[in-house]
């Protein structure tokens, strides 16, 4: 396993979050994270990234890895897209992507990554000299992907990719994650308030509530479970 997790316990001052989570996630694979709002998906890969105070073992490689400084964790190719995209509004396209690469030094590779990364959403490409803030609500969150990949990452942490998104964008959007995951190998660990989406595109899933899992197996077989169909698909 690539990701393991043990224990996971993560806290807001006085107040615990995250009760012993077990988990783990395969070199390439994709594994999504279930629940309410408040069932503590986002604390989850903030815990991950040493955002929030954790206890509990995170392991990369079998190499410990909890409580690491965040931009060590980046370093290792870790790169965390948050919720409500955390674009930087007054720079443009273009800067928001090399901030992206801040950590790295191989600057005709950080070209061509660009390149690349406009090849995937050719939006950007036409919109490189906009300021971020000017991007309609998609083409924000595809910047945040963008400004992802720039890592070179063996792991996204995406956090809600598809909020407040239109139906259209967020199924262009999914597709392009399916592709980079099948072309690039870039594992993910995907939190989506969009169930149905989020089943069809991992291969295992969590079902949190209150900080605990109290579900998790193949996403194709809790798609099937009757209470998730009933809370989290709509039928």
């Amino acid at each position: 396993m690539m990701l393991e997790v043990r224990g996971l316990c993560a806290f807001y001052g006085q107040s615990q979050a995250l009760h012993g989570l077990d988990f783990a996630l395969a070199e390439g694979g994709i594994v999504t994270l279930l629940g309410a709002n408040g069932a503590g998906k986002t604390t989850t890969l903030r815990a991950l990234c040493s955002m929030v105070r954790m206890t509990g073992e995170v392991r990369l490689d079998g190499k410990s890895i909890a409580g690491r400084a965040t931009e060590d964790i980046v370093r290792l190719g870790i790169a965390h897209v948050p919720e409500a995209r955390g674009t930087f509004v007054r720079m443009t396209v273009e800067e928001n992507l090399l901030l992206g690469a801040m950590t790295r030094r191989d600057h005709p590779a950080i070209a061509a990554d660009i390149d690349e990364v406009y090849s995937v959403f050719p939006r950007l490409r036409e919109r490189r000299r906009q300021q971020a803030g000017t991007l309609s609500g998609g083409e924000q969150q595809m910047l945040a992907v963008g400004r992802g990949l720039m890592l070179r990452p063996r792991l996204m942490l995406l956090d809600e990719p598809s909020f407040g998104l239109a139906p259209l964008i967020v199924a262009e959007l999914f597709a392009i994650l399916r592709r980079l995951n099948r072309e690039r190998q870039v594992a993910m660990l995907i939190v989506e308030q969009n169930a149905a989406l989020a089943l069809d595109l991992a291969e295992e899933a969590y079902l949190l509530e209150t900080g605990r899992i109290v579900m998790a197996g193949p996403a194709h077989e809790i798609a099937k479970d009757e209470a998730v169909r009933r809370s989290y698909l709509g039928y």
